[in-house]
């Protein structure tokens, strides 16, 4: 049962909502039905949510479709200073909702403010966005014709977003999609509900009508039903989603009954590789931020990093002392903690298992290597940061997605060589390299098989870059310039035919 008090006080504590919101209203579940959410930190219950099932779905994609008859004529630059009234009530909130992103995630609150940050981009971006949707007009080769192509909002947008950046995720897909003229229903991950209801909170008071954004909340055993149901109804005209590549193949399928367009943002098994004459130092730095931030539960965290023979031994004992002497494992709450715990108790069995699965091929675990501790609670879904060596394509951490603290360092000698085994995956998403030869350079960017090439950088995700893999990590772009609205657009062509001398 969860505890009739959150264990947190909010500056503005209705910002705390549980139930699902619908048409501008705060909606229980038709059955009744409520859902429990846990702080990772300690795996106790400390609130419960409307668990809406497939029997819900129609009244709120009606409620999104009734909305959009409305939001898509509305003028372009009210649809901007609505996004930039949300933008700034989001930044005048903003420890309020790091305080309970921290709580449901279990992320440190260095990082969920830092998340809120990175979110406020899109935001931010969008809302200029919107002002700059164009058509075009042409002459064709056919005599005394005009051809006019005018881009107009999709419809109905559905966005299901993950747990390990559930503000992010939904900003991301959910500016974009309003600054294009669609409506957004949002339907959190069971773990992470809480922030995306503060979000809708705020987004009445910047002045969106009812149904412009809805948020569907429901549990894990109801996700599949309720995913499937949005995607099937037919008012639906776009979907959204960032998930395991697994579920993005099942999503894909649903979107085919009536031919949805749909983006797909998905797993990543991303290789990070450093060669003989990179700056050592800033490949450290870089990967230190992109491997232990939360937890490395990040799709485009680095699960492989691959280290030339020449620096391996060296790089190696440096990587694991700069990991020892930054990483303090904790609840997120605390202010010296520099990695939380997993979000799911689920996810510390996976990484438990990768690492037993490369121990028994042969690798060596030199940090780390089983579940940990915050040192002052019990039950939290900790894992310590491990690092293992001598580890090879024959492994699980070669294979999959760990999406945990857990790191497998491989020794290589050429650059064929490591690019065929960073290649060597199903998963196309992110991948990194570290060197000061730009021919190399310049090869590795046309050679590496991800959607996003970090050259001497670490996460490049922004909101003025397009963000998306190849392979099966998805298809579509999110953010970056023209790209990302057009995934909420549709190209209508006119043509003319005058009359007189031209």
């Amino acid at each position: 049962m969860a505890n009739s008090q959150p264990p947190f006080h909010l500056s503005n504590p209705d910002l705390l909502q549980t139930d699902s919101f619908v048409h501008g209203s705060w909606v229980t579940a038709s059955s009744g039905d409520r859902f429990d959410v846990d702080d990772p930190s300690t795996g106790q219950v400390f609130t419960s949510c409307a668990d809406l099932d497939a029997s819900d779905v129609d009244a709120v994609v009606k409620s999104s479709h009734e909305a959009f008859q409305s939001y898509r004529r509305e003028n372009p630059r009210s649809r901007a200073r609505k996004l930039l009234e949300w933008d700034r009530l989001i930044r005048a909130n903003k420890d309020d909702l790091a305080l309970v992103l921290t709580h449901e995630s279990g992320k440190p609150l260095s990082e969920a403010h830092g998340e809120i940050e990175y979110a406020l981009g899109f935001t931010w971006w969008f809302a200029g966005e919107a002002e700059r949707v164009r058509g075009n007009i042409s002459t064709p080769t056919a005599p005394k014709r005009r051809v006019f192509v005018v881009k107009q909002p999709i419809g109905v947008a559905v966005s299901l977003v993950p747990w390990n950046f559930p503000i992010a995720m939904v900003l991301r897909k959910a500016a974009a999609a309003l600054a294009a003229g669609c409506t957004m229903i949002v339907k959190p991950s069971p773990e992470t509900p809480l922030t995306c209801l503060i979000l809708a909170h705020l987004a009445v008071q910047a002045g969106f009508a009812p149904g412009v954004f809805n948020v569907i909340t429901t549990s894990l055993k109801n996700t599949p039903s309720v995913a499937e149901a949005l995607c099937k109804h037919p008012l639906t005209k776009k979907v959204s989603f960032t998930g395991s590549s697994p579920i993005g193949s099942l999503i894909a399928a649903h979107c085919a009954h009536g031919l949805k367009k749909a983006t797909l943002e998905l797993g990543g098994n991303c290789p990070f590789i450093v060669f003989g004459d990179c700056n050592q130092n800033q490949a450290l730095e870089a990967l230190l931020g992109l491997k232990w931030r939360h937890a490395g539960q990040a799709c485009v965290t680095s699960n492989r990093v691959y280290v030339q023979d020449g620096i391996y031994e060296e790089f190696l004992e440096k990587l694991v002392k700069r990991t020892q002497d930054t990483i303090t494992l904790g609840a997120g709450t605390d202010p010296r903690t520099t990695m939380g715990p997993l979000t799911t108790r689920r996810s510390v069995s996976k990484a438990q298992a990768h690492v037993d699965d490369a121990v028994q091929k042969g690798a060596k675990v030199v940090l780390g290597g089983s579940r940990g501790s915050s040192g002052k609670t019990t039950g939290g879904y900790f894992f310590e940061p491990t690092i293992l060596r001598d580890m090879d394509q024959s492994m699980l951490i070669s294979r999959q997605e760990t999406f945990g603290p857990v790191l497998g360092v491989y020794r290589f000698k050429s650059e064929d060589e490591v690019v065929g085994w960073a290649n060597d995956t199903e998963m196309g998403l992110a991948s990194y390299f570290f060197t000061k030869d730009v021919d190399r350079t310049w090869r590795l960017l046309e050679n590496l098989e991800a959607g996003v090439i970090g050259m001497n950088t670490g996460n490049s995700s922004a909101a003025e870059s397009p963000f998306g893999g190849i392979k099966l990590s998805g298809y579509g772009k999110e953010s970056g310039k023209d790209v990302a609205i057009e995934e909420y657009l549709v190209s209508k062509t006119g043509t003319m035919t005058l009359e007189g001398h031209f």
